[in-house]
């Protein structure tokens, strides 16, 4: 019964984050609930993925990590890329890889991406470069920069974390380097050989084209006689019929609507919405419509009114919100024009649209309040190629602390977990964040995540439910004839699939106890399959599914096809190094 309770639970979970209608937090308290509810676990063995080293660890790397991003040293570096490649698109793309790869083997990947691609397409735009070609291997080598180190990714923090609870010695920092090496410097072969010819190559347009607003925009002139006069713009008959008035002209004067403004005689509105509606109201309304204009979005900029591309980061607290329930043009001062989302534009009614990691807002405003955005954390313009390392003192003092903990909890001198503790309390005791802002750096779903799914495998094994062996039955009866080797791939293909509906920490710890079984029936290493399939978790560019991919899908106008194209060859590739590698560094 127990058996059937747990198998069913992942299914549904499995469903719920294919989905995404519930966040993964809310889905995986729901899980730990149902597992205390029906018996299968108590309340402190539900809970007790949230009281180890590894909550400390992660914690204390989102701080560090928030701490370099807000003090400007990744900016720095990003913004010195340029000089040091002179414009070569393939010098470019190695140095790209080199960097970014290195950066994020002790950098969140998601992070070290989002960082990254504001410079990028600077550096695309200097160079002459389609973006396109640059940030699809952005995203692919900051992942591959995540198998470097233990710190490199929530994913392999988390399976050490489960093979410590195992019985076994957890992973020290540097125990799959030489492999994570391998994986990073022949992925960034093939991208340079192979890749670059795989990606499309998208040239810049208009924002204009891009975003196909010309139908979508039309100039009215406010007659004698209309019954708008002395209405309130956003409470105007105009709004009620999902036509957004975006500039006004009143004689010489040009300038952004707020709540105050009303319409008055003579006024020429910029008004978005379908030329096709809109010549439906023309009557009832009181207004002329220029027929004649054709306008694009240089019409929506003026001395002091600019348009700009903002991309929704990890961090941002817009993520699961509409715009209106953010109160987005009250806190920013900004109209959205469109959002671009996986290929596709969205201009209709997207003051109801809730926004998600990744997607792009195209925003009006005027050059003060576009030029706020540079300080914003929820919002990264997509133009920057030379900030300011504004900070200066506070970064280096950032990276000395970081830096630090490394070493000392490489040599041993004190645990990973009290070393990276101590970095992150030193950034906020020597100023470099305030205490608020360490803990909005913090990725409380994630943590929840890793805690709750860490409890789902204690539910999986033998003193529980029992699932782990039932699943392990079945997998040695298949696979067993054709040795330990093809059991292990079969792990990995596993562990990659469920990378697609599942984030890729919750996929390796739901396979990990399932392997583990299985390496204890066959008298292996359980190391080598916990380690095979921490890298499994980490190497599946088949679909951008992982939020470093779903980064830059809207900024380099992939569609998902080209994920497929170039991801494809290159997962199959590092499949094969895996499977020959882990055998040999961890024997079986």
């Amino acid at each position: 019964m127990e058996t059937a309770i747990v198998l069913g639970l992942l299914a549904v979970a499995v469903v719920l984050f294919a989905l995404e209608r519930i966040s993964v937090d809310i889905i995986t308290l729901m899980l730990l609930i149902a597992l205390v509810a029906s018996g299968i676990l108590t309340t402190a063995e539900a809970f007790a993925g949230f009281s180890n080293n590894i909550t400390i660890i992660l914690a204390s790397i989102f701080v560090i990590s928030g701490a370099l991003q807000r003090t400007g040293i990744m900016d720095a570096i990003g913004a010195h890329l340029y000089s040091i490649t002179g414009g070569s698109l393939n010098r470019l793309l190695l140095v790209v890889l080199a960097v970014i790869g290195g950066v994020s083997a002790f950098m969140n990947n998601t992070t070290a991406t989002a960082i990254f691609v504001p410079p990028v397409i600077g550096l695309a735009k200097r160079s002459g470069v389609s973006a396109s070609k640059l940030l699809m291997p952005v995203a692919f080598a900051s992942i591959l920069g995540g198998t470097c180190t233990l710190i490199g990714t929530s994913t392999n923090i988390a399976v050490s974390g489960f093979i410590e609870r195992s019985g076994m010695e957890p992973l020290s920092m540097f125990e799959v380097t030489p492999i994570g090496v391998m994986l990073l410097v022949v992925g960034a072969a093939y991208l340079m050989l192979v890749g670059q010819w795989l990606l499309p190559d998208h040239r810049d347009e208009s924002l204009t084209d891009e975003y196909s607003m010309r139908e979508y925009l039309s100039e009215i002139i406010v007659m004698p006689d209309s019954e708008l006069i002395g209405q309130h713009v956003f409470a105007s008959e105009l709004t009620t019929k999902n036509f957004r008035v975006l500039e006004v002209i009143r004689g010489d004067k040009r300038f952004i609507p707020d709540r105050r403004t009303t319409i008055e005689s003579g006024d020429v509105l910029l008004v978005e919405g379908r030329v096709a509606e809109l010549i439906k109201v023309k009557e009832t309304s009181g207004i002329e419509i220029r027929a004649d204009v054709k306008l694009g979005l240089s019409d929506l900029e003026s001395d002091d009114i600019k348009i700009a591309e903002v991309l929704v980061t990890p961090r941002s607290d817009l993520i699961g919100r509409t715009l209106k329930e953010a109160g987005f043009r009250e806190r920013y001062g900004l109209t959205t024009l469109a959002v671009y989302r996986k290929g596709e534009t969205i201009r209709e009614k997207i003051g109801r649209v809730r926004l998600r990691l990744g997607d792009l807002l195209l925003v009006q405003g005027t050059t003060d309040r576009i030029s706020s955005l540079r300080r914003e954390p929820d919002l990264w313009m997509l133009e920057a190629l030379s900030p300011a390392l504004h900070r200066r003192k506070q970064g280096i003092y950032t990276l000395l602390f970081f830096v630090s903990a490394i070493g000392v909890g490489s040599l041993g001198w004190l645990p990973l977990s009290v070393s990276f503790l101590a970095a992150a309390v030193l950034t906020i005791l020597f100023r470099c964040v305030t205490i608020e802002e360490a803990y909005e750096f913090i990725d409380w779903r994630l943590i929840i995540l890793i805690g709750g799914m860490t409890a789902f495998g204690t539910a999986m094994d033998g003193q529980h439910s029992g699932a782990a062996s039932q699943v392990a039955n079945l997998i040695v009866g298949y696979l067993q004839p054709f040795g330990v080797l093809a059991i292990l791939a079969g792990f990995f293909v596993i562990t990659m699939l469920l990378t697609q509906p599942m984030s890729n920490a919750a996929a390796a710890l739901v396979v990990l106890p399932v392997a583990m079984e299985v390496a204890a029936r066959l008298g292996v290493n359980g190391r080598s399959f916990a380690v095979a399939i921490m890298l499994a978790a980490s190497v599946s560019f088949i679909a951008p599914f992982e939020p470093a991919c779903i980064l830059v899908y809207g900024p380099g106008k992939y569609r998902f096809l080209d994920f497929v194209k170039v991801g494809l060859p290159l997962t199959l590739i590092l499949m094969a190094i895996i499977l020959i590698a882990v055998p040999m560094f961890f024997p079986l």
